[in-house]
């Protein structure tokens, strides 16, 4: 079994950088450890407009369920900050339903599709030589397809296996920076209104958000993520996920009065943030939650994934086909995606570690400096939850400098 590119991990990142790879003339295999696509969820399913438009799709009811438009921001203290996106800005979407169109998708390109499929290990062969620079460095992938071991022969694997890459292990690429894991139910609640998400900063989930998102009047998603660093401070079993979230159900007034209890879903993960220095070896490259390239904002990954798995399987294929699977030939992978997303990354991981350290009395004057006219007014026209630091320039550089300096201190001049 030889194929020219091998993808480990079905989901949207990796059926997108599959059908690039199909799509620039390479034999593709698409691994999948789990018996079916999409499952298990390991997200909140909230898509921005821009996420769903570089996987190439349109919205449909075969994936959404509600389009949000806005954001309620709750600072500590209970004062609420109303951002109106005035349309559509994200649709909450059956992260099952999006993940088998995509990976429909890919197979419709010629990627064959093996699930219950686990990668084990792999070993690089010896370097063979072809016509002027071309180097090719055979990898034979060990699997195990129900239960029985095999061996794949291919040039490249991308490795698309999430937050705890096998595939980054057996390449000796470091991991990513940070994880901050997370936990979600999906529940009864009644939304103030569905067109928004409502969104938690402060001591409720330390270093991070706790977050409600409507899929309509009566159900929401409701979940946190954390920073390890700033929650776990003494006993880890009373500062973990589910710690924070029964706390953050049972005392927060607003989020109490309209949860109903109970659940009808529960999900667990890591958010990995912070790419790691390389992203490439011989043979290999890492892409989505495998490379770090989660916005450190927000904690999503379509966008910023999609976007570098098409630049992977583009570059995989052509690498594959040439007969120059070399870290060298690889790495100009690095620099594309880097070159589209690394900026964005590096700011909101600033942004990310200042807000983080902010205290709850510290967030209320934030928030409440953020809340006049003028100010929502730019947030509305240039917000933006994949680009940040558009955001943060148009407030930086407005007539309000004066009142944003004293909110965000020294910070603003470090970003840029």
């Amino acid at each position: 079994m030889n194929y020219d590119v091998v993808v480990v991990g079905a989901g949207p990142v990796g059926s997108t950088a599959a059908r690039y790879a199909a799509l620039n003339g390479a034999k593709v295999l698409l691994l999948e450890e789990h018996q079916s696509i999409g499952s298990p969820v390991g997200c909140t399913g909230l898509l921005s407009t821009r996420a769903v438009a570089e996987c190439e799709l349109k919205p449909s009811d075969e994936f959404v369920f509600n389009s949000v438009r806005g954001a309620f921001v709750h600072a500590p203290d209970g004062q609420s900050l109303p951002i109106d996106g005035k349309q559509t800005k994200a649709y909450v979407v059956s992260r099952k339903n999006f993940d088998r169109k995509l990976a429909v998708m890919a197979l419709e390109e010629g990627v064959e599709l093996s699930l219950r499929t686990r990668a084990i290990g792999f070993e690089k062969g010896n370097l063979e030589t072809g016509t002027g620079e071309k180097k090719s460095y055979p990898v034979k992938l060990r699997i195990l397809r129900n239960g029985t071991l095999e061996t794949i022969s291919t040039s490249v694997v991308i490795g698309a296996d999430g937050v705890k890459s096998r595939i980054a292990s057996y390449a000796g690429l470091e991991k990513p920076a940070r994880v901050l894991p997370g936990i979600q139910i999906e529940a009864p609640y009644a939304s103030e209104d569905s067109d928004f998400v409502e969104l938690f900063p402060g001591s409720s989930a330390p270093g991070f958000f706790a977050w409600t998102v409507p899929i309509d009047e009566k159900i929401s998603r409701i979940g946190l993520a954390l920073e390890p660093g700033l929650a776990y401070k003494n006993d880890r079993k009373e500062s973990s996920p589910i710690y924070y979230l029964e706390k953050f159900l049972s005392s927060n007034p607003h989020v109490k009065s309209r949860y109903s209890g109970g659940m009808l879903d529960f999900v667990v993960g890591g958010i990995p943030i912070g790419p790691p220095e390389r992203t490439v070896s011989d043979g290999v490259l890492l892409v989505g939650d495998a490379a770090g390239q989660a916005k450190p904002t927000s904690a999503g990954g379509i966008y910023t994934g999609a976007f570098a798995a098409k630049i992977a399987g583009k570059i995989a294929a052509e690498a594959a086909l040439e007969g120059n699977n070399s870290a060298q030939r690889l790495s100009e992978y690095d620099l594309l995606w880097r070159k589209g997303l690394g900026k964005e990354l590096d700011i909101g991981m600033k942004i990310h570690d200042y807000m983080g350290r902010l205290e709850d009395r510290q967030l209320n004057d934030l928030i409440g400096s953020l809340n006049t006219p003028s100010i929502l007014k730019i947030i509305t026209e240039h917000g933006d939850m994949d680009h940040p630091s558009v955001l943060m320039r148009k407030l930086m550089f407005s007539g309000n400098s004066l009142r944003l300096m004293k909110a965000f201190g020294a910070f603003l001049k470090t970003l840029f």
